[in-house]
């Protein structure tokens, strides 16, 4: 594994110092406490940190494996979806084998809950848990990094720029995939694109397929590689987007000046509001195993986009926002039955308020975000 140090997630004889170095780090003690009070405790942020440092000393005294690390977080996550979520529902899993490992590929709506969420209900379900992938973009800080590969996550370079380095970054990551699946029997999660689906549009990027390739040997078929890595496609729909007035305020800055200047830490940000926004129902669907034959890579993308949207779970939200941008109720259903012959009353209300508190000129975007995946499913019923 040597080869792959560079990125790989931490293993168990390292846990015991990364804890000891996040536990002294002032930024993650401060970082803690900027999450838990705010920024207004600054004049007594001296006084936090030592008893912060307390507290994370004693939590941290049964975790001495990776293994223990991820049910702390597990713990808090079952805590933070208690109050963030009306419920979280999953589909599919049904059709997967837990002694197997699998290559789960999804769509990309929230930076932290995405991989999450994959990750809690494969464990509720028998499966090992994920290596996640994760760009270094996020991890600008060290003690980030360490949060991150503790739980398993393993490091995407964005960060190089010369083409022969950004090749040589992808050949590592495709052979550090390849070898996790087929050789660590480890479950993986990366998402069909970098960056989030800001405008509801889920679809693949073809680089990601061609970068997983660079691991195929010459005398082995595409769908051959393919069929080996046991790819999902994954479908995550939220009823609510904790971030979706940042996204109509960027989007809409891209439309009317060309471009968006992300703050410093808006990453960070991101995260956070994705972890504690209200998010309403949850639904995660599992697709089958691509086992077909794949031309080349456009097909594979063709593949899995057409599952992810297939899959896809509408909500009232999506609906009720195609209805206010088309004039007309969509026809598609919700919980079985046709969106139109239901009232939705309650829901039409909730979505008003979280409308009314949009800038008015993000709205058309802000909406559309909502829709789009009303008109992909229509597009894809229409085929």
């Amino acid at each position: 594994m040597s080869d792959f140090d560079a990125i790989r997630p931490y293993h168990d004889d390292e846990v015991a110092a990364i804890l000891v170095r996040l536990v002294n780090d002032r930024e993650f003690l401060n970082s803690i406490i900027r999450l838990k009070f705010g920024k207004t405790v600054s004049l007594f942020s001296f006084a936090l940190r030592g008893l912060v440092k307390v507290r994370l000393t004693k939590e941290i005294q049964h975790i001495h494996s990776i293994a223990d690390f991820q049910a702390e977080i597990e713990n808090y996550l079952v805590k933070s979806l208690s109050t963030t979520t009306s419920r979280v529902t999953v589909s599919g899993l049904e059709n997967l084998d837990n002694n197997e490992a699998y290559l789960f590929i999804s769509n990309h709506r929230d930076i932290a809950m995405d991989p999450a969420l994959v990750n809690l209900m494969i464990y509720r379900n028998g499966f090992s848990t994920l290596r996640i992938a994760i760009g270094d973009n996020l991890l600008t800080k060290p003690f980030a990094s360490d949060l991150m590969r503790l739980n398993k996550s393993f490091i995407v370079n964005r960060s190089a720029t010369a083409p022969r380095e950004k090749l040589k970054a992808a050949r590592l990551l495709s052979s550090y995939i390849h070898h996790s699946v087929l050789k660590d029997k480890e479950n993986v999660w990366i998402a069909q694109r970098e960056g989030r689906a800001k405008d509801g549009l889920d679809r693949t990027n073809t680089a990601i397929i061609s970068m997983l390739a660079m691991s195929k040997p010459k005398a082995q078929s595409l769908s051959e590689y393919m069929q080996e890595a046991r790819v999902v496609p994954v479908s995550i729909s939220y009823e609510y987007d904790p971030c979706d007035a940042d996204k109509a305020r960027e989007l809409y800055s891209v439309q009317e000046h060309g471009g968006y200047q992300k703050d410093e830490h808006e990453d960070v940000q991101s995260i956070a509001q994705g972890i504690t926004g209200y998010k309403g129902h949850v639904h995660l669907a599992f697709g089958k195993t691509l086992q077909d034959d794949y031309e080349d890579t456009s097909t594979v993308t063709q593949e899995l986009d057409r599952q992810i949207l297939l899959n896809y779970h509408l909500h009232p939200s999506n609906c009720i926002a195609f209805e206010i941008l088309e004039g007309h109720a969509p026809e598609v259903e919700i919980n079985g039955k046709l969106f139109g012959e239901q009232e939705f009353t309650e829901e039409r209300k909730q979505f008003k308020l979280r409308l009314d508190a949009i800038d008015a000129l993000h709205r058309e975007i802000f909406l559309s975000a909502y829709a789009n995946p009303v008109k992909d499913k229509l597009s894809l019923a229409g085929e």
